[in-house]
């Protein structure tokens, strides 16, 4: 029963449900697109579907990224303990994991439309492809940003059946919105990254990092706050931006040195930046 348990102790460190912050960086993004296709009234059985599915496919994007980098991990300092570099879990249980995972997805879209099912495909290729890109992308984080932002159009489809240009411009601001979080991120390991050969948006920025990030929030908020306001979200939408807004300008005073413990905290921070413009939305909606 102990080996039982402790087999299934690092499977949940393989797939990170002990680290839920990149299930929340991927649900607000698909929630903000639920709420606005729906005009703020979301159907709750569609969005338990979309929660548990968010859930469960960075669950399996989290296996396959650690299968495809388990070399790589072994001379990162943060990374070197993980269930697979480690030996804990073997290459096909981690591929295994993922599959199952990836099935579990699959059938909660079931009783949704084609166009949905016909993008979730596609998310899924996105996501096992995304860990290679940074073998020769420089900015992989804008490949991940697809990746984590696919809930979009893919919540629009579910809801219309089609995918209007706002989902697509949404996806976009959400790429952006990736590349800040996750430059953040990707220099807390610049050091062991450059040791190693892998391409980062924390290297190919160099000394622009900060400026970079900063310039990435401001071009996310700013295209979040034009399809809000098409959508015909006013006040409390605002607010969520400004809140948002302050949360970038909170991440620069802990980025700015480039201390690695401060840019990790700035990572996990764009959880309540998320929240604030998911929060304006519907609150807005709810208002008015």
């Amino acid at each position: 029963m102990n080996a039982l348990l402790s087999r299934l102790q690092w499977y949940l460190k393989l797939v990170r449900l002990d680290k839920p912050i990149g299930i929340v960086l991927l649900l607000w993004p698909t929630l903000i697109a639920l709420w606005l296709a729906t005009d703020g009234a979301p159907n709750g059985k569609l969005v338990a579907i979309f929660c548990l599915g968010t859930a469960l496919m960075r669950s399996a994007g989290c296996a396959v990224n650690d299968y495809a980098d388990r070399e790589f991990d072994k001379h990162v300092k943060r990374t070197a303990d993980r269930p697979l570099t480690s030996g804990k879990v073997s290459g096909k249980e981690a591929l295994l994991i993922a599959l199952v995972l990836s099935l579990l997805a699959f059938s909660l879209i079931l009783p949704l439309n084609a166009l949905t099912k016909q993008l979730s495909i596609l998310a899924v290729v996105i996501a096992a492809t995304y860990p290679y890109f940074k073998r020769f992308f420089g900015i992989p984080q804008a490949y991940l940003g697809i990746a984590y932002g696919f809930g979009i159009p893919m919540a629009f489809a579910a809801v219309q059946n089609t995918v209007p240009w706002t989902a697509w411009m949404l996806l976009v601001a959400n790429v952006f919105w990736t590349v800040a979080y996750d430059t953040e991120y990707a220099m807390v390991d610049r050091d062991d990254d450059l040791k190693i050969g892998i391409k980062t948006s924390a290297i190919t920025f160099g000394q622009f990092d900060v400026k970079a990030i900063m310039l990435c929030y401001f071009v996310s908020l700013a295209m979040i706050t034009l399809i809000g306001y098409s959508y015909g979200l006013r006040s409390w939408f605002f607010a969520g931006i400004a809140v948002a807004a302050a949360c970038a300008i909170y991440h620069y005073n802990l980025i700015k040195d480039r201390d690695r413990m401060r840019c990790f905290a700035a990572f996990r921070h764009n959880n309540w930046l998320g929240a604030a413009i998911f929060a304006g939305v519907a609150v807005d909606y709810v208002l008015h």
